[in-house]
């Protein structure tokens, strides 16, 4: 039995599944992630299952808006809703192609608040994993059918299970220093220099929330 509307479907692919690169442009201006996007005809964490055609058909789609709008946008974290927040943008998809039963993408970090907070995430030693975003049928054997594709997401994860949330901006509004490391994240838009200062905030954001553990 089909659910009776097309639902929320978000998948997190964990830093070791999805493998994402790091490539910094030749200017060393911007910075690149690429890897597994969405993965099909295997059973994920969440006991769902994409058949090939679904996630291929999906690509074929996105390919066609990134030719149109130059690139999906996608934020930092996974919310719960299909709408895009706009504050919370960290990445453009540029590319999404298959290769075999996986969907394989390439996403370039922007000059936002969020897409800084991303980079210094990255440049702490901290892994990043991908969640897509999309909506569609389940019926009870866990098959997802009509598959509409929204975006992927960056989502952090640590490399020991259950280390720190995985919310990274949560954990961040969170913490003691969250809101200057989000006053210092607009900044760089601005002020080149405060990047040095948002890594070390990051970084300790980090380690205090590990300590807690």
């Amino acid at each position: 039995m089909l659910s009776k509307s097309p639902i929320l479907l978000v998948e997190e692919l964990l830093p070791s599944e999805c493998r994402l690169v790091q490539e910094t442009s030749n200017d060393g201006k911007s910075l690149w992630l690429s890897g597994v996007f969405m993965q099909a005809g295997i059973k994920n964490k969440n006991g769902r299952i994409y058949p090939v055609n679904e996630i291929s058909t999906a690509v074929e789609s996105a390919k066609s808006k990134i030719t149109e709008q130059n690139g999906i946008i996608g934020e930092l974290d996974h919310p719960q809703s299909l709408q895009i927040n706009l504050d919370r943008v960290s990445h453009v998809i540029t590319e999404l192609w298959m290769q075999g039963n996986d969907a394989y993408g390439k996403a370039k970090l922007l000059n936002t608040p969020m897409g800084h907070i991303a980079q210094e995430v990255l440049r702490s030693g901290f892994k990043l994993g991908v969640s897509s975003r999309g909506a569609g049928n389940v019926n009870e054997g866990g098959d997802v059918s009509g598959f509409q594709f929204i975006t992927v997401d960056i989502v952090a994860q640590p490399s020991a299970p259950n280390a720190y949330p995985g919310s990274i901006y949560e954990s961040i509004q969170q913490a003691k220093n969250g809101e200057h490391i989000m006053s210092l994240a607009e900044s760089v838009r601005h002020d080149p220099a405060a990047q040095k200062y948002l890594k070390r905030e990051i970084l300790k954001c980090f380690q205090d929330l590990l300590a807690k553990k």
